[in-house]
């Protein structure tokens, strides 16, 4: 049932220029969700409020990324999900000129909440939409090629902005990503296909997801470990600033360095997963914790640390490309609800990580930080296990 389009899909170049516009439009909203990381300073300047307000620009977008997320489906109710994508990639387009026009700080904060809702929908419906493009052994391939996008942002988003916007502003960054957002729109409007939608979806069937044991662990795992790499991915610049005393170049390099091993990640788990899914579920977030542990012991080196942070890029990377791949086959009837648990799950976690690493780097220390943020993902990889409690099989 899931695949009544693939066969068709599979053979007619024009889906993977859908594939292609759904990568340009992740693309753009992972640089526009976390853009103002790099432009706080200006941003709050401007808008007249302080730094910590603006910061809340982020969280604001990932609170109702989360809302959304979960609701999109019963929302979208029997609409074409053609016209749903495209109308999510209108609302990130309409985000970003308000924020470019934002007279105020609580203007900007209304159109970041828009940006939140397009981030939730986009997110949650994508894997379904892929699973309806392409046949089942070319999902992993899907996925990987949109990931692609969201390493490209991760890796260039943070330094483009803080470059640019020293030269034409603020505004002027978000200015600049809304022709790309429009040319994303008009190449979806052009090579999605119709997917009418199968059945109705009620709200309380995305969480009834949860009753399912193998579901409620995996999302257990998906928690422990998105919420471990953000509890120190969001305070690596203060760490390298505070315990490395890395030079504002040796900065540049060594976020660059972390940004770009995505493409390594990206690349590597979309090779391995179909082979070992849960070898990488259960081994990457235990990798990446002792990784995070090990930056803590290199700051007298700046060629280890710079290894080391390439090293956490990646398989911070290949994690969500992963998690993904298990949604295709763990929740493969529910394509549409999972998606949306899934995202839900994710931005839930970085807000909770986020505020917990932030508790430790004000009231103890940053190394307190790195130290939590590890102990979370120790217990992501040991609520995930040898795998076979993921399994959509599993008693």
């Amino acid at each position: 049932m899931i695949q009544e389009h693939n066969h068709s899909a599979h053979s007619t170049p024009p889906v993977w220029g859908a594939i292609g516009s759904m990568t340009l439009c992740v693309a753009l909203l992972i640089a526009s969700e976390f853009m103002p990381v790099s432009l706080l300073t200006p941003i709050a300047r401007d808008l007249g409020a302080t730094e910590g307000m603006a910061g809340q620009a982020i969280s604001i977008s990932g609170l109702f990324a989360v809302a959304t997320s979960l609701l999109i489906a019963t929302a979208s109710g029997r609409a074409d999900r053609r016209h749903v994508l495209v109308g999510l990639t209108v609302a990130m387009l309409v985000s970003l000129a308000l924020i470019t026009a934002a007279p105020s700080f609580g203007f900007l904060m209304v159109a970041r909440a828009l940006l939140g809702i397009a981030i939730g929908g986009f997110w949650s419906m994508s894997t379904a939409t892929l699973v309806r493009l392409v046949p089942q052994s070319d999902v992993p391939k899907a996925l990987s090629i949109m990931y692609m996008g969201n390493a490209a942002a991760t890796a260039f988003a943070a330094p483009l902005g803080s470059w640019v916007g020293g030269l034409i502003g603020w505004r002027g960054v978000f200015w600049a990503l809304v022709p790309l957002a429009a040319v994303t729109l008009l190449w979806q409007w052009v090579s999605l296909p119709s997917m009418p939608p199968r059945e109705r979806m009620p709200a309380a069937r995305v969480l009834a997801l949860l009753r399912r044991p193998h579901v409620a662990r995996a999302m257990a795992g998906v928690m422990l470990t998105f919420g471990g790499a953000f509890a120190a991915f969001t305070y690596f610049r203060p760490f390298l600033e505070h315990h490395v005393h890395a030079t504002v170049p040796q900065l540049s390099l060594l976020l660059l360095a972390l940004g770009s091993a995505g493409f390594v990640g990206t690349y590597a788990a979309g090779t391995l997963m179909n082979r070992h899914l849960y070898r990488l579920l259960r081994y990457l977030p235990l990798a990446l914790g002792v990784t995070t542990l090990a930056l803590l012991l290199a700051e007298h080196s700046m060629w280890t640390l710079a290894l080391l942070m390439f090293a956490w890029g990646a398989l911070n990377a290949a994690i969500p490309v992963c998690w993904f791949n298990w949604l295709t086959q763990g929740v493969r009837d529910e394509p549409e609800a999972g998606g949306g648990l899934m995202v839900a799950a994710i931005q839930l976690a970085i807000m909770l990580g986020a505020g917990l690493g932030g508790l430790l780097l004000d009231h103890v220390s940053i190394a307190a930080t790195m130290v939590g943020a590890a102990a979370l993902l120790a217990m992501g990889s040991l609520s995930i296990g040898s795998g076979r409690r993921l399994s959509h099989a599993s008693p």
